[in-house]
């Protein structure tokens, strides 16, 4: 679907002269890009997430193929980055280098994404390796935090292993004085071997507290948490832990109503006490109407009416 208020085409024949014959060109626009503190300009951040494709993740709704065109993904981001409120973007290394070649992260944060190796729809989906950016790349690009995936199912192996990278990373992480977003689920598969997250408040509680423990020190851990349907459940699962905490969006899907349903999510648990922002990706970059600067406008605002509103659990 064509979005509204599109910035300038993104020119592919560009990015791709630069590409093949200056490849240097990423890291010296790495180097001067205009860096920014966490919480500098406002206490809550809204990040715009688009870390999905690096998974073979490409649908939005019932569009499977949403977001593979990347001419069309940079475009949206280019534009909701444009938009006063946004505070970064996540996302994995071949993404962040076309925005720092375009410009685009000058005053804004870059999250780097760390472990895209469990495909979606895989054998080995839980067997999530760290295929994309290491601690280490992400301290000599001068990037602000990485993201990490924990997805816990206890009839499968892989997640020990991935469990264990997970913490080596927050160590790591940590030992450079890098935040890093942990976002922890307990998950099975179904008869047909499809994965599924369970957001029981529950499960929600168990991944919490989990992902909490991780490493040697917590100082550099934040996490990133589902919103469960009900705000009760929402309550009692962020009472689980003291680390600071951003809400996911995840894909809101078809429908008229699906959008406002998933804004209302949003302003309820974002009152609460542990949460200091906003990480979402589809529900901004391909709203149902394409407005992708409403979209993201609205995300700002619910941030900036929930400021000093706080519910305890």
């Amino acid at each position: 679907m064509p979005f509204a208020g599109a910035p300038e085409a993104v020119d592919v024949e560009w990015l791709v002269d630069v590409r093949a014959r200056r490849p240097e060109a990423v890291a010296a626009a790495a180097a001067r890009r205009r860096t920014r503190g966490l919480f500098e300009e406002r206490d809550r951040l809204l990040i715009v997430a688009a870390d999905h494709p690096a998974r073979g993740a490409l649908g939005v709704g019932a569009r499977p193929y949403a977001m593979a065109d990347r001419a069309d993904l940079l475009g949206r981001l280019r534009l909701a980055l444009s938009r006063p409120g946004v505070d970064g973007v996540l996302a994995s290394a071949d993404i962040l280098d076309d925005l720092l070649l375009l410009g685009a992260l000058d005053d804004r944060l870059a999250v780097g994404s760390m472990n895209r190796g469990g495909l979606a729809g895989a054998s080995f989906e839980l067997d999530d390796r760290f295929t994309g950016h290491r601690p280490q790349d992400l301290a000599r690009l001068g990037f602000d935090a990485g993201k990490l995936l924990l997805r816990i199912d206890p009839d499968d192996p892989g997640s020990l292993d991935t469990l264990h990278a997970a913490a080596r990373t927050v160590d790591e992480m940590a030992a450079l004085g890098l935040p890093v977003f942990v976002e922890p689920f307990l998950c099975h598969r179904d008869h047909d071997g499809r994965l599924h997250n369970d957001l029981s408040a529950e499960a929600v509680i168990t991944s919490l507290t989990v992902a909490s423990g991780l490493g040697g020190t917590s100082a550099y851990t934040w996490l990133k948490v589902p919103v469960t349907d009900h705000p009760e459940d929402m309550a009692r699962a962020l009472a689980a832990t003291t680390l600071p905490t951003v809400l996911l969006g995840g894909d809101p899907g078809p429908g008229p109503d699906a959008q406002e349903v998933t804004y209302e999510k949003w302003r309820r648990a974002l009152r609460l006490p542990t949460v200091r922002g906003l990480v979402v990706g589809r529900a901004l970059l391909y709203p149902e109407d394409g407005d992708v600067a409403g979209a993201v406008d609205t995300a700002a605002r619910l941030l900036r009416e929930t400021v000093g509103r706080t519910l305890h659990a």
